[in-house]
Protein backbone atom coordinates (compact mmCIF):
# COMPACT_ATOMS: atom_id res chain seq x y z
CA UNK A 1 0.00 0.00 0.00
CA UNK A 2 0.82 3.55 -1.06
CA UNK A 3 0.14 5.31 1.93
CA UNK A 4 0.77 8.49 4.40
CA UNK A 5 4.55 7.75 5.55
CA UNK A 6 3.53 8.47 9.11
CA UNK A 7 -0.17 7.22 9.17
CA UNK A 8 -1.32 5.22 12.04
CA UNK A 9 -3.41 3.15 9.54
CA UNK A 10 -1.86 2.66 6.05
CA UNK A 11 -4.87 0.89 4.58
CA UNK A 12 -5.28 4.28 2.37
CA UNK A 13 -4.14 5.35 -1.22
CA UNK A 14 -6.40 8.45 -0.53
CA UNK A 15 -8.41 10.16 2.11
CA UNK A 16 -10.36 12.04 -0.19
CA UNK A 17 -10.72 15.72 0.81
CA UNK A 18 -12.82 15.23 4.11
CA UNK A 19 -12.64 17.86 6.32
CA UNK A 20 -14.83 18.42 9.28
CA UNK A 21 -17.17 21.12 7.84
CA UNK A 22 -20.60 22.53 9.63
CA UNK A 23 -22.31 20.23 7.32
CA UNK A 24 -20.82 17.66 9.15
CA UNK A 25 -20.30 14.37 6.63
CA UNK A 26 -17.22 11.91 5.78
CA UNK A 27 -16.96 10.84 2.54
CA UNK A 28 -14.99 9.99 -0.32
CA UNK A 29 -12.59 7.88 1.47
CA UNK A 30 -10.93 5.12 -0.89
CA UNK A 31 -8.51 2.06 -0.40
CA UNK A 32 -6.77 0.35 -3.13
CA UNK A 33 -4.97 -2.65 -2.99
CA UNK A 34 -1.72 -3.57 -5.28
CA UNK A 35 0.25 -6.91 -5.83
CA UNK A 36 3.61 -7.51 -6.04
CA UNK A 37 3.78 -5.96 -9.50
CA UNK A 38 1.96 -2.63 -8.19
CA UNK A 39 -1.10 -3.39 -10.19
CA UNK A 40 -4.84 -3.14 -8.22
CA UNK A 41 -6.53 -6.20 -7.35
CA UNK A 42 -9.00 -4.63 -4.97
CA UNK A 43 -10.93 -1.84 -3.95
CA UNK A 44 -13.02 -0.66 -1.24
CA UNK A 45 -15.16 3.36 -1.96
CA UNK A 46 -17.07 4.56 0.66
CA UNK A 47 -20.42 5.13 -1.32
CA UNK A 48 -22.92 6.21 1.59
CA UNK A 49 -21.24 9.42 3.13
CA UNK A 50 -21.27 8.55 7.25
CA UNK A 51 -23.77 11.55 8.69
CA UNK A 52 -24.91 11.89 12.53
CA UNK A 53 -28.46 11.43 12.49
CA UNK A 54 -30.86 14.45 13.32
CA UNK A 55 -30.37 16.12 16.86
CA UNK A 56 -27.33 13.36 17.08
CA UNK A 57 -23.59 13.44 17.17
CA UNK A 58 -23.50 9.76 15.86
CA UNK A 59 -24.13 7.91 12.86
CA UNK A 60 -27.34 5.44 13.40
CA UNK A 61 -28.47 1.92 12.17
CA UNK A 62 -31.32 3.15 10.73
CA UNK A 63 -28.99 5.28 8.50
CA UNK A 64 -25.51 3.76 7.85
CA UNK A 65 -22.85 4.60 6.11
CA UNK A 66 -21.47 2.09 3.24
CA UNK A 67 -18.37 0.76 0.92
CA UNK A 68 -18.40 -0.91 -1.90
CA UNK A 69 -15.67 -3.71 -2.39
CA UNK A 70 -14.28 -3.99 -5.83
CA UNK A 71 -12.95 -6.68 -8.01
CA UNK A 72 -11.53 -5.96 -11.22
CA UNK A 73 -13.12 -8.15 -14.07
CA UNK A 74 -13.48 -7.20 -18.15
CA UNK A 75 -11.26 -4.06 -17.56
CA UNK A 76 -13.45 -2.21 -15.21
CA UNK A 77 -13.95 -2.59 -11.06
CA UNK A 78 -17.04 -4.58 -10.26
CA UNK A 79 -18.91 -4.87 -6.86
CA UNK A 80 -18.15 -8.12 -5.14
CA UNK A 81 -19.43 -7.27 -1.68
CA UNK A 82 -21.17 -4.03 0.71
CA UNK A 83 -20.13 -2.88 4.11
CA UNK A 84 -22.41 -0.78 5.81
CA UNK A 85 -21.15 0.63 9.44
CA UNK A 86 -23.00 2.72 12.18
CA UNK A 87 -22.54 3.59 15.89
CA UNK A 88 -24.40 1.67 18.23
CA UNK A 89 -26.28 3.06 21.79
CA UNK A 90 -26.61 1.87 24.76
CA UNK A 91 -24.33 0.65 26.95
CA UNK A 92 -22.24 -1.50 24.34
CA UNK A 93 -21.22 1.69 22.08
CA UNK A 94 -19.73 -0.05 19.67
CA UNK A 95 -19.22 -0.27 16.05
CA UNK A 96 -22.13 -2.04 14.37
CA UNK A 97 -21.74 -3.93 10.81
CA UNK A 98 -23.11 -5.99 8.14
CA UNK A 99 -21.58 -7.19 5.24
CA UNK A 100 -22.83 -8.98 2.41
CA UNK A 101 -22.58 -10.71 -0.82
CA UNK A 102 -23.46 -8.60 -4.10
CA UNK A 103 -24.20 -11.30 -6.72
CA UNK A 104 -22.51 -11.02 -9.81
CA UNK A 105 -26.29 -11.08 -12.04
CA UNK A 106 -24.27 -11.21 -15.91
CA UNK A 107 -26.78 -13.20 -18.02
CA UNK A 108 -29.42 -13.96 -15.38
CA UNK A 109 -31.98 -12.75 -13.36
CA UNK A 110 -31.21 -10.18 -10.03
CA UNK A 111 -30.64 -11.99 -7.11
CA UNK A 112 -31.06 -10.62 -3.80
CA UNK A 113 -27.81 -10.09 -1.72
CA UNK A 114 -26.40 -12.73 0.85
CA UNK A 115 -25.65 -11.59 4.80
CA UNK A 116 -21.96 -13.00 5.96
CA UNK A 117 -21.74 -11.17 8.90
CA UNK A 118 -23.30 -9.04 11.28
CA UNK A 119 -22.45 -7.77 14.77
CA UNK A 120 -20.69 -4.96 16.72
CA UNK A 121 -17.07 -4.34 17.98
CA UNK A 122 -15.84 -2.22 21.07
CA UNK A 123 -15.47 1.57 19.74
CA UNK A 124 -12.80 1.47 22.90
CA UNK A 125 -11.06 -1.72 22.56
CA UNK A 126 -11.53 -2.52 19.01
CA UNK A 127 -11.59 -6.68 18.04
CA UNK A 128 -12.22 -8.66 15.42
CA UNK A 129 -13.95 -9.09 12.53
CA UNK A 130 -14.77 -12.60 11.87
CA UNK A 131 -16.77 -14.39 8.92
CA UNK A 132 -17.32 -18.24 10.22
CA UNK A 133 -20.49 -20.27 8.90
CA UNK A 134 -19.71 -23.27 10.76
CA UNK A 135 -21.55 -25.08 12.88
CA UNK A 136 -20.06 -24.22 16.09
CA UNK A 137 -19.51 -20.34 15.48
CA UNK A 138 -21.21 -18.56 18.81
CA UNK A 139 -22.46 -15.62 17.00
CA UNK A 140 -20.92 -12.68 18.36
CA UNK A 141 -18.66 -11.69 15.59
CA UNK A 142 -20.30 -13.63 12.84
CA UNK A 143 -23.77 -14.07 10.87
CA UNK A 144 -25.89 -14.20 13.27
CA UNK A 145 -27.57 -17.22 11.50
CA UNK A 146 -24.45 -18.99 11.29
CA UNK A 147 -25.01 -19.25 7.60
CA UNK A 148 -25.71 -16.48 4.71
CA UNK A 149 -29.00 -14.93 4.72
CA UNK A 150 -31.06 -14.90 1.48
CA UNK A 151 -33.22 -15.75 -1.09
CA UNK A 152 -33.43 -19.94 -1.27
CA UNK A 153 -31.61 -22.44 1.06
CA UNK A 154 -27.81 -22.33 2.11
CA UNK A 155 -25.94 -24.73 -0.63
CA UNK A 156 -29.44 -24.42 -3.02
CA UNK A 157 -29.73 -21.80 -5.42
CA UNK A 158 -27.07 -19.88 -3.96
CA UNK A 159 -23.99 -20.61 -6.54
CA UNK A 160 -21.22 -19.52 -5.95
CA UNK A 161 -22.20 -18.01 -2.39
CA UNK A 162 -22.46 -22.00 -1.32
CA UNK A 163 -18.50 -22.02 -1.43
CA UNK A 164 -18.30 -19.90 1.42
CA UNK A 165 -18.40 -22.81 4.68
CA UNK A 166 -16.48 -22.91 7.88
CA UNK A 167 -14.31 -20.39 8.50
CA UNK A 168 -14.11 -17.77 5.58
CA UNK A 169 -11.75 -14.98 6.95
CA UNK A 170 -10.93 -12.84 10.30
CA UNK A 171 -9.41 -9.32 10.61
CA UNK A 172 -7.49 -7.32 14.41
CA UNK A 173 -9.52 -4.36 14.42
CA UNK A 174 -8.13 -1.24 16.96
CA UNK A 175 -10.21 0.99 18.71
CA UNK A 176 -10.97 4.62 17.64
CA UNK A 177 -8.17 7.31 17.50
CA UNK A 178 -5.40 4.35 18.09
CA UNK A 179 -2.90 3.16 15.83
CA UNK A 180 -3.86 -0.03 13.86
CA UNK A 181 -1.57 -2.95 13.63
CA UNK A 182 -3.78 -4.86 11.20
CA UNK A 183 -3.61 -8.48 10.70
CA UNK A 184 -6.04 -10.64 8.20
CA UNK A 185 -6.27 -14.42 7.84
CA UNK A 186 -8.17 -15.73 5.15
CA UNK A 187 -9.15 -19.76 5.16
CA UNK A 188 -7.11 -21.03 2.33
CA UNK A 189 -9.96 -22.91 0.88
CA UNK A 190 -11.64 -19.23 -0.41
CA UNK A 191 -8.36 -18.16 -1.88
CA UNK A 192 -7.88 -19.05 -5.52
CA UNK A 193 -6.49 -16.15 -6.86
CA UNK A 194 -4.43 -12.98 -5.71
CA UNK A 195 -7.74 -11.08 -6.89
CA UNK A 196 -9.32 -13.59 -3.66
CA UNK A 197 -7.08 -12.67 -1.48
CA UNK A 198 -6.92 -8.69 -1.80
CA UNK A 199 -10.94 -8.98 -1.72
CA UNK A 200 -10.96 -10.05 1.83
CA UNK A 201 -8.02 -7.37 3.07
CA UNK A 202 -9.85 -4.42 1.12
CA UNK A 203 -12.88 -5.33 3.17
CA UNK A 204 -10.54 -6.04 6.07
CA UNK A 205 -9.60 -2.23 5.67
CA UNK A 206 -13.28 -0.89 5.04
CA UNK A 207 -14.19 -2.35 8.67
CA UNK A 208 -10.86 -0.41 10.54
CA UNK A 209 -11.62 2.52 8.78
CA UNK A 210 -15.32 2.55 10.11
CA UNK A 211 -13.85 2.61 13.40
CA UNK A 212 -12.51 6.35 12.62
CA UNK A 213 -16.17 7.01 10.38
CA UNK A 214 -18.22 6.23 12.81
CA UNK A 215 -16.48 8.05 15.45
CA UNK A 216 -18.60 10.42 17.19
CA UNK A 217 -18.88 13.93 15.39
CA UNK A 218 -18.64 15.70 18.75
CA UNK A 219 -14.89 14.77 18.72
CA UNK A 220 -12.23 15.64 16.25
CA UNK A 221 -10.74 12.79 13.66
CA UNK A 222 -7.04 12.42 13.92
CA UNK A 223 -5.03 14.32 11.81
CA UNK A 224 -4.20 11.42 9.10
CA UNK A 225 -7.80 11.52 8.58
CA UNK A 226 -8.34 15.68 8.30
CA UNK A 227 -4.99 16.63 6.75
CA UNK A 228 -6.39 18.97 5.21
CA UNK A 229 -7.50 21.25 8.41
CA UNK A 230 -4.89 23.59 9.96
CA UNK A 231 -4.95 21.66 13.20
CA UNK A 232 -3.86 23.65 16.49
CA UNK A 233 -1.93 21.68 19.80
Amino acid sequence: MQGEPNSSRSWLSSFGSERERPLKERKGWSITIHDLSGSPVAAASMVTPFVPSPGSDRVSRSNPGSWLILRPGDGTWKPWGRLEAWRERGSSDGLGYRFELIPDTKGSMSAASIVLAESTLSSHKGGKFVIDLGAGSNGRATSPVGSPRGSGDYGHGLWPYCMYRGFVMSASVDGEGKCSKPGVEVSVQHVNCTEDAAAFVALAAAVDLSMDACQLFSQRLRKELCQDQDLLG
